[in-house]
């Protein structure tokens, strides 16, 4: 069995398993599985054993799943089972999430733990008239990296093949090959360049993104938000420079010839980017609430309220993943389970996002033909 083989069949499904498990820790205190909970309510019982349950079934069941696709990825090495062990994990940690929030749902509903809060919603006007200054210099990396692989195949050009491999299969040779022409051949540049301007344009959508003030203490949730916007930022520019990496190895082996790829080396950099980017989000937390608390002027910490986050769970529909607000005119807003920010689908401007995205698909689409 190659290496190549057990890459594709095994690595990608664990690193799905892994960071499936890892979603609880990378939300909110007051956001349990996507559920709004009054920060008195987050440490309620019902939250805890859905969290145990939750890893319980996504370790248990998607190990299982991860170990079958081993053993049997070993019995013939053929079998493509990457895919299917791949949405396996992803349907149990659904299921796990899902039935998570239900519990935690029915209890918030059952005992009613908004009942005589204060409700607010507070904004900090100073991050538009003062807004932080988008990470530019974080898109330099990706942009040297799509200059080099496009130089490297005008050098390259003249000695490639003839007949060169398009498409790789789930077992690391080639299904399809396209004789040489400037298509064929640029095609990684081509690629780079629809994937870095789609992150670019994703990443600095999501930097204006909507800030989730806490009511309780809106100065230092603002500043806490600040610093989170800059580094998860940064930290997306640098995992679209580790997937040009990617891209670049794939086309130096293309450029050659290979009848088979070697997937390790090809995975390594857009792995590398993954694991930068879940360390920056476990390490500042949903909207930076793991990141210090900054003290006041005065040299004491900010002022409280006893004011609560608004109860906005009717907003996000389809098990709490589909943002549907039509007063709100943000067209980007943080996730309320996992990594990254969501479309706020009520608002019509969030068709540019999506429209960009769908360019992108065609011209994958395109290239791959």
């Amino acid at each position: 069995m190659t290496t190549g083989t057990v890459v594709v069949q095994e690595v990608i499904p664990s690193v799905l398993l892994l960071t499936a498990w890892l979603m609880p820790s990378l939300t909110g205190p007051t956001l349990p599985f996507g559920v709004r909970t009054p920060p008195a309510r987050a440490h309620a019982p019902v939250i805890a054993e859905q969290r145990r349950a939750y890893r319980w079934l996504v370790g248990g069941v998607g190990g299982v799943l991860v170990a079958a696709g081993l053993a049997l990825a070993f019995a013939d090495p053929r079998t493509p089972l990457a895919g299917f062990t791949s949405i396996g994990v992803l349907v149990v940690s659904g299921i796990g999430y899902l039935r998570a929030r239900r519990a935690i749902l029915a209890v918030k509903q059952r005992e009613d733990w908004y009942a005589g809060l204060r409700q607010a919603v507070v904004a900090d006007t100073s991050l538009r008239t003062r807004p932080e200054r988008f990470p530019w210099l974080w898109a330099v990396p990706s942009l040297v990296v799509l200059a080099v692989t496009a130089v490297a195949a005008v050098v390259r050009y003249p000695s490639m093949p003839d007949q060169l491999p398009m498409h790789y299969g789930d077992s690391g040779t080639v299904d399809r090959y396209a004789a040489k022409s400037v298509g064929s051949a640029f095609s990684p540049v081509f690629v780079q360049l629809a994937v870095t301007t789609l992150l670019l344009v994703v990443i600095w959508y999501a930097f204006r993104s909507r800030a989730e003030l806490d009511p309780a203490r809106p100065a230092a949730s603002a500043s806490q938000h600040r610093r989170y916007i800059v580094r998860m930022s940064a930290a997306l520019l640098v995992l679209t420079a580790c997937v040009d990496v990617t891209v670049l190895c794939a086309g130096w082996q293309i450029w050659d010839g290979d009848r088979s790829l070697a997937v390790l080396p090809v995975l390594a950099p857009a792995g590398a980017g993954m694991v930068a980017v879940v360390a920056v989000a476990i390490r500042t937390g949903r909207n930076g609430s793991r990141l210090p608390v900054p003290e006041g002027e005065d040299g004491t910490e900010p002022a409280r309220t006893d004011a609560v986050h608004r109860d906005d769970d009717r907003y996000w529909r389809f098990g709490g993943v589909v943002y549907v607000n039509r007063q709100d005119p943000a067209i980007f807003v943080g996730k309320r389970f996992g990594i990254g920010w969501s479309l706020n689908f009520g608002n019509p401007r969030a068709l540019l996002p999506i429209g960009v995205f769908l360019g992108f698909l065609l011209v994958m689409q395109l290239i791959g033909h």
